[in-house]
């Protein structure tokens, strides 16, 4: 039996075995990691690869069959972009290799005055990138190579309205599109269609959430078109979770819809959105990703509507909506007068017809947009770039926050642990990570680029941590003490009881050591029955100078001492082989 549905060019049960067989020859064995039926007609599954779980995706559908083909077709979209990828360092190896990221990939050396080099970009997104001149050759180097000698990594793009071949830096991919405008599929249209829907699904949820927009409800009569999204919507209500469906297409113009799910046990809403030129589509994708990965007890993690709509338009509420759809959305949006008519739109063809509508689009806005494709796994994908609208994070950040802004000190940070420094070296240290200016929260291991196993230090360390550790080191006590608390307060919730224990510890034992009319030693047998005797000798040996860097283990750059980044180059090195041979290089 074939089971076909809208918007796809091949059966699901094709699609499964054919990307099943794919994988298998490409030497990946991945496995169903969790499947949820929370209610009729929706599902969502978990695949992951059993050797390296760090590659993961999730599929949702109207069916079992049709959330396991969206999870396997995000899989490969992910692996054939790079994107499981995209935070970490990938060795010294691959950065002397001949092709990093693939083999027609073009190489621009960094100029000695900064500027950006001739051939990179085309105008439209020089101007778009860089609109006050900030931006230096230099930023954009990628993390993945961190190969500055060897210049800026820049991948080919095909601009649509002009037929031109862009060379768009790998750095500024990673930067601000993330995973939007990826996709991959049983054909070229296919699999482009999807992409440039997604684009409009969050440039359309962005405009209505920052502009805090009223939108139109979709009439019964036309919910009851689709019995099993009908069925899916009225078993939410039974449940207790009233329904909002709105048409999203702000006149008829995009092919979006959005659904809200209030949850009156906690006064807070979701909205969920999806877009696709087939209105069922549609409105099917929306129902289904509303309840992606989440069962009936899990929909108590949102936030409640607000009335400040500078806070919802703010850049960073937005960020979370593409996170995880916790950020805050306007009261504005349930108004009984909406600010557009609804719109019983529907721009249903083959593929390739719903792709031209959808390209169309982009043309009637002048906006230009950029596509790579991609088949090299023997399934083809694509990302597409729309600059100015599919763009996840700001253009600024390539300035202010880029990914790459901690390939310098990955070296140096890794071998703090086995270091033999002085007082003052560390104190240099510390002065320096200051001058730095990175933010105190962030994750050391994401500014490094170091996938860090879970349960260990490097895992949770944050910048602020690492400012105590080196502060004990250093001697800088009052200092270390500031830090400790910061440290105490921002990562309770995710340090392990061992690590949460030394810090409690050592945070009364520094009051203790500061306390000159007290003496250590007669307070050493309480502190040793209420923290462990191991974690007092610990902290207090942090304290002298005698230990330093609490539980982090250190490398030598090679990453050897990470067991999951280590899995992680074994599986890039599989899409390297795979790169190889399809371009026979």
């Amino acid at each position: 039996m074939q089971t076909f549905i809208p918007g796809k060019d091949a059966a699901l049960e094709e699609s499964i075995s054919r990307f099943h067989t794919k994988l298998r020859q490409l030497g990946f064995d991945i496995e169903e990691a969790s499947w949820l039926n929370p209610v009729p007609h929706v599902w969502s599954v978990h695949i992951r690869d059993k050797e390296c779980p760090l590659c993961f995706t999730n599929g949702k559908g109207a069916s079992k069959k049709a959330a396991l083909a969206s999870a396997l077709g995000e899989y490969f979209e992910r692996l054939s972009t790079n994107y499981f990828f995209a935070d970490f360092y990938l060795g010294q190896e691959i950065a002397d290799a001949p092709f990093v990221h693939y083999p027609d990939e073009q190489w621009f050396p960094v100029p000695e005055d900064g500027e950006l080099p001739d051939g990179l970009l085309d105008d439209y997104t020089r101007d778009f990138y860089d609109p006050e001149g900030e931006l230096s050759a230099d930023m954009l180097v990628d993390l993945q190579s961190g190969n500055a000698e060897r210049g800026i990594c820049a991948l080919p793009f095909v601009r649509q309205d002009n037929g031109q071949q862009v060379f768009i830096p790998m750095n500024i991919v990673g930067n601000l599109y993330v995973s939007n405008g990826m996709s991959a599929g049983n054909t070229p249209t296919e699999a482009r269609t999807q992409g440039l829907s997604e684009v409009f699904e969050r440039h359309v949820k962005n405009r209505i959430i920052a502009e805090a927009l009223s939108l139109p409800e979709i009439p019964a009569g036309v919910v009851a078109r689709y019995p099993g999204i009908q069925e899916a919507i009225a078993t939410l209500e039974h449940e207790g979770f009233p329904i909002y469906c709105y048409d999203a297409s702000l006149g008829g113009r995009y092919p979006v819809i959005c659904v809200v799910l209030l949850n009156p046990a906690n006064g807070t809403c979701f909205a969920s959105f999806g877009a696709h030129p087939r209105f069922e589509v549609a409105f099917e994708r929306t129902v289904t990703e509303l309840l992606q990965g989440r069962g009936l007890k899990d929909l108590d993690v949102f936030a409640p509507p607000a009335f400040d709509n500078d806070e919802v338009a703010d850049q960073h509420n937005l960020e979370t909506h593409f996170i995880d759809s916790s950020g805050l959305i306007s009261w504005d949006l349930f108004k009984t007068e909406p600010d557009f008519e609804f719109a019983d739109w529907n721009f249903a063809g083959s593929t390739e017809q719903e792709f031209n509508h959808l390209l169309g689009i982009f043309h009637e806005l002048e906006q230009p947009v950029y596509i790579a494709d991609y088949q090299h796994l023997g399934v083809y994908a694509c990302r597409i770039l729309v600059p100015g609208m599919s763009d996840i994070y700001p253009a600024e950040d390539l300035v202010l926050a880029n990914n790459n802004m901690g390939a310098g000190w990955r070296e140096a940070v890794l071998a703090l642990p086995a270091s033999e420094g002085s007082p003052a070296d560390y104190a240099e240290f510390l002065q320096s990570l200051e001058d730095e200016g990175f933010d105190d929260q962030t994750r050391v291991r994401e500014l490094l680029g170091i996938a860090a196993d879970k349960g260990t230090g490097w895992h949770t360390l944050r910048v602020g941590e690492l400012k105590c550790l080196l502060a004990l080191a250093a001697g800088q006590l009052d200092e270390a003490t500031h830090w400790c608390q910061w440290t105490q307060d921002f990562n309770a919730s995710v340090f392990s009881t061992e690590r949460s224990t030394f810090y409690r510890c050592l945070g009364q034992s520094l009051s203790l050591f500061a306390d000159e009319s007290r003496d250590p030693t007669t307070y050493r047998p309480a502190f040793e029955r209420l923290y462990g005797a191991s974690t007092v000798a610990a902290a207090w040996a942090h304290i002298e100078g005698s230990q330093r860097f609490y539980g982090l283990v250190a490398d030598d750059g090679s990453l050897s001492q990470f067991k999951s980044h280590q899995q992680l180059l074994a599986t890039y090195a599989k899409l390297q082989r795979a790169k190889q041979a399809h371009w026979g290089v």
